[in-house]
């Protein structure tokens, strides 16, 4: 399971220094709009047909993981 974040790459030259699909120009952020948008796994593939399923997966992975904290409130 943890394998899956290998895919996700950090390159300060490389849009901005933010996380990026296996070294491509396809940020995390960019699979994350899509679902947001409403988009399913697999008419993201079909919109992106570089990814693979698991690059899906390692972007979920990746903001659960930078996102689980806690937050504190005043």
């Amino acid at each position: 399971m943890s394998d899956l974040l290998g895919r996700i790459t950090i390159n300060r030259k490389q849009c901005g220094g933010r996380p990026c699909i296996r070294g491509m120009r396809i940020r995390v952020s960019d699979v994350l709009d899509l679902f947001a948008a409403g988009l399913s796994a697999e008419q993201i593939l079909e919109e992106m047909p570089d990814l693979e399923a698991d690059d899906l997966k390692a972007a979920l992975m990746y903001a659960s993981r930078k996102l689980n904290h806690p937050v504190l409130v005043a």
